[in-house]
């Protein structure tokens, strides 16, 4: 009776179209009640309930989502190409699922993070900050509109930034880190508005479905192109992909901890997903030119971010930016799956950024639990031992690790598997063999992270540590989930079907 009451509320057309909207019209309402907010914990509360109704959205638009499903709202009630077009498919329906999901999380553990790290003072900007970055990252998501894209690409970076900077309070390389962010960030949103305004001068239109019917009788090929390097090369910027990773490690070291949590989870996937949809959506019409480019610049260079963020994680002492360089080498795994263009490629990246999500959400997670429990940064020395000293949390981490280095009947196997079979597919052997090195290297890191962990004796006289329930409960899940789709992937495997023929048809 209940799954026929929410398919006959959420079945109703204007419903739906009014929780499209809602999904990102609300965290960007309560973020500025949240800065006017004295209270801690009310402004905590307020982020948890925005982030939960977005979640509860998203899961509710996923319920009905098959295979040629397409809603639509029209801001304002403009249709395009003239008013701005949200649209829900498979593709965007799962990113924003798996986003919001993420979102939720890290807001929920949150709470005794904040108040340890953030001035008391500072915690109602904090937390508007953080609903700003949700809702500019779920509209990147949604938005059907090149130029709208880039609005919410301004309002996601900017309030990162000021979440990235507020760790300054603990270690003033935050300012250093928030000023690199935003000095990369404005290069790649300045690339890619330029790139849009070529094809806007050629085509006259910014929806991206009224682009991709105009690009292919453009006036000029070559404008178009020069519009493509710049939208791409912008996007590859935001996302960081190798080479233009640079501002990565330091913000996600130097933030705070439930930002880097939250950046971790959620903010490179959702400039991952707008990569693929610029091009299988934008630029669906040039594809020997888009294959190109993915044939001689994106896969090399994802592959090439593969094995460099391995390399530098095997080398790095400090965990927060060793988990950084590893997600330098996972976005590249991500990158590498939606290069390969076919719809095994696709799904597998889709695959990936939902077991991505989970997994470096629960890492970054944990590793914030034992900064505040140590009350310093941690370097690897200072984890020797921890794993004994905080078993809740230690052995969640483990958990959370080794589906990263894709043990069977865990999530990031379940990645694995996907992605070296989309690769097979296209008899890429070279590209394979690389890929499945840098996997076995990836266990060079993890294993320096478990032995000083489990193995090593924690130092003479340390105090007692606390684990927090607030933090421990939601990475805990974060941790089940990860076996849970390491031994049944069937919904996030079919959702990633169907985003992959939202994006280039059931015959891709």
């Amino acid at each position: 009776m209940i799954t026929d009451l929410i398919h006959l509320i959420v079945g109703h057309n204007a419903v739906q179209k009014n929780l499209l909207a809602l999904a990102v019209v609300i965290p960007l309402l309560i973020g500025p009640v949240c800065v006017i907010t004295r209270v801690p914990n009310l402004a905590w509360f307020l982020a948890l309930l925005s982030t939960g109704i977005s979640l509860a959205i998203a899961v509710l638009l996923q319920i009905d989502m098959e295979p040629g499903v397409r809603l639509t709202y029209y801001l304002g009630n403009w249709p395009p190409p003239w008013g701005i077009e949200f649209v829900l498919d498979g593709a965007s329906s799962i990113t924003l699922l798996v986003m919001s999901a993420l979102a939720f999380l890290s807001t929920l553990s949150a709470k005794d993070l904040v108040a340890t790290e953030i001035a008391q003072a500072d915690i109602g900007k904090f937390y508007g900050a953080w609903l700003l970055a949700c809702g500019g990252l779920f509209g990147l998501v949604l938005t059907a509109d090149a130029f709208n894209l880039f609005v919410f690409l301004e309002i996601s970076a900017l309030s990162s930034v000021i979440l990235i900077s507020m760790g300054a309070g603990r270690d003033r390389r935050a300012l250093v880190a928030g000023y690199n962010y935003l000095l990369l960030g404005a290069v790649g949103a300045t690339f890619y508005v330029i790139g849009v305004g070529f094809v806007y001068a050629m085509t006259g239109t910014l929806n991206m479905a009224d682009l991709a019917s105009r690009i292919p009788n453009s006036s000029s090929d070559t404008v178009v192109f020069v519009g493509f390097a710049f939208m791409v090369a912008g996007i590859l910027v935001k996302a960081a992909v190798f080479p233009v990773h640079v501002w990565l490690p330091a913000a996600y070291a130097y933030a705070p901890s439930s930002v880097s949590t939250l950046l971790a989870a959620i903010a490179t996937k959702a400039a991952l997903y707008v990569l693929a949809r610029v091009l299988f959506t934008i630029f669906s019409g040039l594809s020997p030119f888009v294959s190109l480019a993915l044939d001689n610049v994106i896969i090399p260079l994802a592959v090439a971010g593969v094995f460099i963020g391995t390399v530098m994680a095997i080398y790095e002492s400090d965990i927060k930016k060793l988990l950084a360089q590893s997600s330098v080498a996972q976005i590249g795994y991500i990158a590498l799956s939606f290069s390969l263009a076919t719809k095994a490629g696709i799904s597998a990246g889709f695959v990936h950024i939902g077991n991505h999500a989970i997994i470096k959400g629960g890492l970054f997670m944990a590793v914030a639990s034992f900064v505040i429990s140590l009350g310093m940064r941690t370097n690897l020395k200072e984890l020797r031992g921890i794993g004994r000293r905080m078993p809740i949390t230690g052995v969640a981490f483990l958990i959370c690790g080794l589906s990263l280095a894709g043990l069977p009947l865990t999530a990031g196997f379940m990645s694995k598997l996907f992605i070296i079979r989309a690769i097979l597919e296209t008899g890429s052997f070279i590209v394979l063999s690389l890929v499945l090195i840098s996997s076995v290297l990836s266990l060079v890191y993890l294993w320096k992270i478990f032995e000083i962990m489990w193995m090593q004796p924690a130092p003479m006289k340390s105090p007692v540590l606390v684990e927090k329930p607030s933090v421990y409960l939601p990475l805990w899940f974060i941790a089940i989930v990860n076996i849970w789709l390491g031994v049944d992937a069937d919904w996030l495997i079919t959702a990633s079907q169907t985003a992959a023929v939202a994006l280039i048809g059931a015959d891709g």
